[in-house]
């Protein structure tokens, strides 16, 4: 259990919390002990000033001030070694004459009147760096005297070691009450931030046994959530791309079965003398092959671009050739249809950096599918545009056009949008699903807009070469 994020984490919080909570329980300790005696030590000294101000007020003079002191702090100081501290069984010191005795008076002269001891003895002279270190007693705008003051810590009275204890009481408990909050809010936090874990843990092992389509909950919008949120569209992109991809297979299996069905046919009814081997029919043969070899080659083109090794020899190419040399190509086969082949582009197109061959490639699928559904006397148009930064080759056809629910499906491979024409034609169903690959191979992006009755427009969208032709 101790392996678990969860407790690793609460460890964690719960450590910092009891290292945080000892060191300022200590540093509170040992200033306030350091302070409280400070504020003993001055509050004896203004009081000790007080009463020196108040009695050289009234005689002008120091004499007699030791006897005057005596009797203001609680009678004469004690004698040395008449008690040993303030435990149990000593008798009870009096706090205000011990503080007295903190505090020694130095005169005018810089004499000491009353004694500091042992340092500052009655009756000596102290030099000018310790009567600096001393403060000074002012009266009527004159200093008369200097107050010098122990090093030493004052005693404390048992109210005053009261109140430390009752100190030292709190700040245990501020430290416990911290340290059990921090185990609370750390247990929390720990499992706030390892149940989204565990949740995407559990799909992933449930992706790795097959169910590749998962979704955990997106709670929050920090980092976690957002691996949530990139869990579940990877999640969504396996199992779209797993579906394709049995689709796929499925649709090659059957775009194989059928020539090869052919050819075996022809070939088992000519070994068994049912069938004699004309040219006739062995060209149907050949043609087969023919139509195995083309769904091969495009299979092969597609597989190259998917893994980014379709080798492209680019040139800078102005759009009007390009789509020049495509109408001638085309031009006989059109005017055989009884089909319009034009071309319209506009003055002053910069060149397209493209491989000419695979362009061509691209040029001839889109043309022989508007050709195949341009009626006679109908229309098909190439043109070429600039739009910002790149330059967008038009193939526009006057056909019957292509249904809206098929629109965005056309480019996916093996799709038919007219199953029964395709086949009769020998398609393999990846014209366009390679002409897609080859623009996007080419960094552009291709598109088709069509209305029923009123044809269809591909726009191929490439960038403009950054070399002149």
């Amino acid at each position: 259990m101790l392996r678990s994020l969860t407790w690793k984490l609460t460890l964690a919080f719960l450590s910092v919390a009891i290292a945080v909570a000892l060191l300022v329980a200590v540093a509170i300790r040992l200033t306030s002990t350091g302070n409280f005696d400070r504020l003993l030590v001055e509050q004896g000294r203004n009081d000790f000033r007080v009463n020196l101000v108040a009695y050289y007020q009234a005689h002008g003079s120091w004499e007699g001030i030791e006897q005057y002191l005596d009797q203001q702090y609680g009678g004469p100081p004690p004698q040395p070694g008449s008690f040993s501290g303030f435990g149990d069984g000593d008798p009870p010191p009096s706090f205000r004459r011990e503080r007295h005795q903190l505090f020694g008076l130095v005169d005018a002269q810089g004499v000491v009147v009353l004694p500091l001891l042992p340092p500052f003895p009655a009756g000596t002279r102290i030099t000018q760096d310790a009567l600096a270190r001393g403060e000074p007693v002012e009266v009527n705008g004159q200093v008369v005297g200097t107050i010098l003051t122990a090093t030493r810590p004052p005693g404390l009275a048992p109210e005053e070691i009261a109140y430390l204890r009752r100190t030292d009481t709190a700040l245990l408990l501020a430290a416990g009450g911290a340290i059990l909050m921090a185990l609370g809010v750390g247990r929390w936090l720990a499992r706030t931030l390892t149940h989204p874990l565990s949740a995407l843990t559990e799909a992933t092992h449930r992706m790795a046994g097959g169910e590749l389509e998962q979704e955990v909950a997106v709670k929050s919008k920090d980092e976690i959530g957002e691996l949530a949120a990139a869990f579940n569209r990877m999640s969504r992109e396996v199992a779209r791309a797993h579906s394709a991809r049995r689709r796929m297979t499925a649709d090659v299996a059957h775009e194989l079965r059928t020539p090869l069905t052919v050819i075996a046919g022809y070939i088992e009814s000519m070994r068994d003398g049912a069938l004699m081997p004309t040219p006739e029919r062995l060209s149907v043969i050949y043609a087969e092959i023919e139509h195995l070899q083309n769904l091969v080659g495009d299979l092969r083109t597609l597989t190259q671009a998917d893994a980014g090794e379709l080798k492209l020899n680019k040139q800078p190419v102005l759009p009007g050739e390009l789509l020049q040399q495509a109408r001638l190509v085309f031009e006989h086969q059109a005017a055989q249809k009884g089909v319009n082949l034009d071309v319209k582009v506009r003055e002053g197109l910069p060149p397209v950096a493209v491989d000419e061959a695979r362009l061509a490639q691209v040029m001839g699928n889109l043309l022989s599918n508007a050709l195949r559904y341009t009626p006679l006397g109908g229309r098909v148009e190439l043109g070429a545009t600039l739009d910002g930064g790149r330059v967008t080759l038009t193939v526009r056809d006057s056909g019957q056009g292509i249904p809206a629910e098929d629109l965005p499906l056309i480019f996916n491979r093996f799709y038919r949008a007219d199953k029964s024409r395709a086949e009769e034609n020998g398609e393999s169903g990846l014209g366009l699903a390679i002409v897609k690959a080859l623009v996007e191979a080419h960094g552009g992006t291709i598109e088709a807009q069509s209305v029923m009755g009123n044809g269809t427009t591909f726009l191929i969208h490439l960038p403009a070469a950054r070399f002149s032709a």
